[in-house]
């Protein structure tokens, strides 16, 4: 009898514990963030994880928006995104170029300046 006792105990209170979790987890969410921390950019050569973070952050190199993002809005910082204007394959229009060819001439281009960052396919471009 003292055994049945102590495992509905047990179970009353794993039931409790459950409950308290539940309502926990559904009534304080977790806020996401304002800035993007890490972003994937998916790519057939292997995907590039790109730390958002390390680069606007003022203790690391500190980028404001405008100097990556040739159209940003503030009010609406996800409004535009790259591949809005850079698709994946340029036929359409000669002038602006294809996704990839615009990222690299981008990052390569400012790890030349700033004379730091990754300078080869493999540090960038992971399996």
């Amino acid at each position: 009898m003292k055994l049945k006792t102590e495992k509905t105990i047990a179970f009353f209170f794993a039931g409790a514990l459950l409950i308290v979790g539940i309502v926990c987890y559904a009534a304080f969410p977790q806020r996401s963030p304002d800035m993007p921390v890490r972003i994937m950019f998916k790519s057939l050569a292997g995907n590039v994880l790109f730390s958002h973070t390390e680069h606007v952050s003022e203790d690391y190199y500190g980028y404001e928006c405008t100097d990556c993002h040739h159209y940003y809005d503030e009010e609406d910082p996800g409004s535009i995104s790259c591949s809005e204007c850079h698709m994946t394959e340029s036929d359409e229009d000669e002038d602006i170029p294809k996704r990839s060819d615009a990222m690299h001439s981008q990052c390569i281009d400012c790890h030349k300046e700033s004379g730091g960052g990754p300078d080869e396919c493999s540090e960038c471009h992971v399996q």
